[in-house]
């Protein structure tokens, strides 16, 4: 890490806060009690209106741990839609590791990270779309949103926040994010290439993308999962031949309600995965202590020690229940949120406990000592406030030509989440039909096989993380910033 003494410095932390937005600079958080490893700023930038009316959008950036004037800035999109990008602040590869709080009531305890995305890259935290998270409007005609409207969003937020923060206009830029964020990356970058191609002020210096276990569209969303099942041993080659013969590999639970035998065959796979953590089936996973009991505590040792990896605190736990999208694929029209899908299921949120963050991020120091606007809603991990359409179609146009532009991308997916399984990530990057110039191999990460790639044409790269889930750096915090840093610097993984 370059390290930076002397009254030169001094000089330089002062010209890189008076270049901020005033009054963004964050000074402290409570339950930390150490030193910051770089600068954190966060606030609002507001568009399309005109104060509390318009669209206020939440941010919180933390500048890189190594050289902030030359390191990538990232953009990091949770995806939902309708949940916050604190889901990857406080859980995934922000600069703080979470330690749940002891007592109830308590604020967690915040350790650094020791495998922070910011240890090797400048990265902004947005709460989008306008009603989701940290972010809002008093005009709650605002929260009537889709793709193309959040893309168009996104893009002014980003222009906006450059203005801001001119110091980073120069360095290399990349959208990144998960699940739903497979409909939010594409599209942005899409905005942002027009945004160049037109000379929108200030050009934005965009070099590619990274989307995470990332949803397309229903013709690969749909078909991914049987195969994922049977591949994992979850059925037996019986159930899979039933499947195949009677659904004719179109695995589309809504397109075959009416096809008898397709539906039954369906739904008896659907019974024999129930009971399993949809996030990452190597993990074990909780009911809701108000519906049945607990079954963690029967787990054999061997089980509970797969897919172990370099990580100070546990994964949060997850409880059983239907997950979107699984059986609620991406389609054009109105989409699901994450609160509907609780009413319809034991009234509870499945396979999500966000007791930390939700502790921490209501709290009303918390919120003073992170700009957040009084008007702000409460935060909620996954809210229902915001009405979504898709409206953007397959993403597979938007991949071909991203890629054909020159943009990198990289494609990586935990190969146990069975929400949004690794197989139909591999499909639609193999469908593009890019000639491969890796070919399928490992790659590894502290001497050990981390995960297989393949490579290709028009720097599109399919990567998977073995024995990671739903939400990778979660799962498998080391070997996130491994593959994340080298690709970043252009280096082979």
């Amino acid at each position: 890490m370059n390290k930076c003494l002397g009254p030169l410095c001094i000089l330089l932390l002062v010209l890189l806060v008076e270049a901020a937005p005033q009054g963004s600079l964050i000074t402290h958080l409570p339950g930390f009690n150490g030193n910051f490893l770089s600068n954190h700023y966060s606030g609002y930038i507001s568009i399309d209106g005109n104060g509390e009316n318009g669209k206020n959008l939440f941010y919180y950036f933390v500048s890189s741990e190594r050289n902030p004037s030359k390191d990538p800035v990232v953009l990091w999109l949770n995806g939902g839609p309708g949940c916050s990008s604190f889901d990857g602040f406080v859980y995934e590869h922000g600069p703080f590791n979470f330690e749940a709080a002891k007592s109830k009531g308590k604020l967690p305890t915040l350790h650094n990270n020791p495998y922070s995305w910011s240890k090797v890259s400048n990265i902004i935290y947005l709460d989008s779309p306008t009603g989701v998270g940290l972010s809002y409007s008093k005009n709650i005609t605002n929260y009537l949103t889709g793709d193309l409207q959040t893309a168009s969003d996104t893009h002014a937020f980003l222009l906006k926040w450059f203005e801001e923060f001119p110091e980073f206009q120069a360095n290399p830029f990349y959208v990144s994010g998960e699940s739903y964020a497979g409909i939010y990356v594409p599209t942005l970058v899409f905005e942002i290439a027009k945004g160049i191609r037109s000379l929108t002020k200030p050009v934005i210096n965009l070099k590619g993308y990274l989307v995470g276990n990332g949803v397309t569209g229903s013709t690969f969303d749909n078909n991914a999962f049987i195969p994922f099942v049977h591949g994992m041993g979850l059925i037996s080659d019986t159930m899979y031949e039933d499947v195949q013969a009677n659904c004719k590999e179109n695995y589309d639970y809504d397109s075959n309600t009416e096809d008898d035998t397709c539906s039954k065959s369906l739904e008896k796979v659907s019974r024999v995965v129930a009971d399993l953590n949809v996030y990452n089936i190597l993990e074990p996973c909780y009911h809701d202590p108000e519906v049945a009991r607990n079954k963690s505590s029967n787990l054999p040792l061997s089980f509970q020690n797969l897919g172990k990896t370099e990580r100070p605190l546990s994964v949060r736990k997850r409880m059983f229940g239907r997950a979107w999208p699984f059986r609620a694929p991406v389609r054009d029209g109105p989409v699901t949120l994450w609160p509907q899908l609780m009413a319809a299921d034991l009234g509870h949120v499945p396979c999500v406990n966000d007791e930390v963050a939700l502790a921490w991020l209501n709290n009303v120091e918390v919120r003073k000592a992170i700009h957040v606007n009084q008007a702000s809603n409460t935060w909620e991990l996954c809210t229902d406030r915001i009405s979504y359409e898709h409206d953007a179609g397959s993403m597979i146009p938007y991949h071909k030509n991203l890629t054909r532009l020159g943009y990198r991308a990289l494609i990586f997916s935990g190969d146990h989440d069975m929400c949004v399984p690794f197989t139909g990530s591999e499909a639609w990057t193999r469908s593009l039909g890019y000639k491969i110039v890796d070919e399928w191999r490992p790659w590894d990460s502290n001497e050990q096989v981390a995960g297989y790639l393949q490579a290709y044409e028009n720097n599109l790269t399919f990567l998977t993380i073995k024995g990671a889930g739903h939400t990778v750096p979660e799962y498998k915090p080391r070997e996130a910033l491994d593959f994340y840093s080298r690709w970043l610097e252009g280096k082979p993984i």
